[in-house]
């Protein structure tokens, strides 16, 4: 099983006479970026695909900006799935796909104007050992200013492994791993996971040529907040992948042994009150506080620098650490006895 740069499957033409077949398939809960994608993998130049599964995962699924698809409209079909999160989506269109290939979209790409061309290039050159070509993601960045800590976090997509904004799968090698694990409920590490259980099955993963526009999507004040319920997936991938998964998958660490001290030191506060040592507390304190201000500048540094971008930095980062103990600790619970994924039942 291997990794392979993108020049391992990139022909200079971009051209493709023989590329296999395949289908594409969308997760959306209903935004209006979906009309974007849509049209963009519709006017693209090159072999269309056999198929467009855009799988509705609403709780309760309403009309969708179908008209879009343009001249792929008649190969377009809608599935749902009723709020089960992205990879129960993927798992239905895959389910439903007849293509020896399956390149999976996010509702919020954009495909460039010659992707299906350079798409096709990728699967003919793909050996028959590859199981998996990703797409490049580029995040465009506002020319204006710095990026705030939340465009700079999905900037971070153009260096992500395996990401399934744009990622082709053989499907024979899909069907083998028993797609994706759909334990991971939210669009947050289940790329990752199916990554490493493709890898372990002795296919290799390859980067293709083609290029896919991921625009930073609008979001609130509390995004990064939320966020954090990514700390009990962690503790899935660990369950399953052992403690090196973060090598292997190729993805960040992130800060979360940081978290854990300055809530440990947040805790001790109050304690250390009540039982009369204030020395202790006033210590406690301090650990606290300059721990979060260290985590704030670190994510307000080389952002706009507004006020708006410094409250939210405050904020947040005030709340973040014991957010992320809090979700860690529930998935260590949540995700005790976790066994290999075999496919839905």
């Amino acid at each position: 099983m291997s990794v392979t740069d993108p020049q391992d499957v990139r022909r200079d033409d971009g051209w493709a006479p023989d590329a296999p077949a395949y289908a594409v398939v969308v997760p959306t809960i209903g935004r209006e970026c979906l009309a974007d994608c849509l049209a963009a993998l519709a006017t693209a130049d090159g072999p269309p695909p056999v198929e467009v599964l855009v799988v509705d995962d609403r709780p309760d699924p309403d009309e969708l900006p179908l008209t879009a698809a343009g001249t792929l409209r008649e190969r377009l079909r809608v599935l749902a799935t009723y709020g089960r999160g992205p990879a129960a989506a993927r798992n239905a269109g895959l389910r439903e796909a007849d293509a020896p290939w399956v390149v999976f979209l996010d509702d919020d790409v954009r495909v460039d104007a010659d992707w299906r061309r350079r798409l096709g290039a990728d699967l003919a050159a793909a050996s028959p050992e590859t199981g998996g070509v990703q797409g490049r993601l580029v995040v465009p960045l506002p020319a204006d200013r710095r990026p705030t800590d939340w465009e700079r976090g999905t900037a971070g997509l153009a260096d992500a492994s395996w990401a399934t904004a744009d990622m082709a799968y053989r499907t024979e090698a899909l069907r083998a791993v028993g797609g994706f694990d759909e334990r991971f409920r939210r669009a947050f590490r289940e790329d990752a996971d199916l990554a490493l259980r493709v890898l372990g099955a002795g296919w290799d993963l390859r980067r293709g040529g083609r290029t896919t526009r991921h625009p930073v999507r609008p979001a609130g004040r509390w995004v990064s907040v939320r966020a954090q319920r990514g700390n009990a997936d962690d503790v899935l991938m660990t369950r399953l992948h052992g403690r090196d998964w973060w090598t292997r998958a190729r993805a960040p660490k992130g800060r979360f042994p940081g978290h854990l001290l300055v809530t440990a030191a947040a805790s001790a506060v109050p304690l250390c009150l009540l039982a009369g040592h204030r020395r202790a507390a006033a210590l406690a304190a301090s650990l606290w506080a300059l721990g979060t201000a260290e985590f704030a500048a670190s994510r307000l540094r080389g952002g706009p620098g507004t006020a708006e971008e410094v409250a939210t930095m405050a904020a947040t980062s005030v709340l973040i650490p014991p957010l992320a103990v809090g979700h860690r600790f529930a998935g260590l619970i949540r995700h005790h006895g976790a066994r290999p994924w075999r496919g839905a039942a």
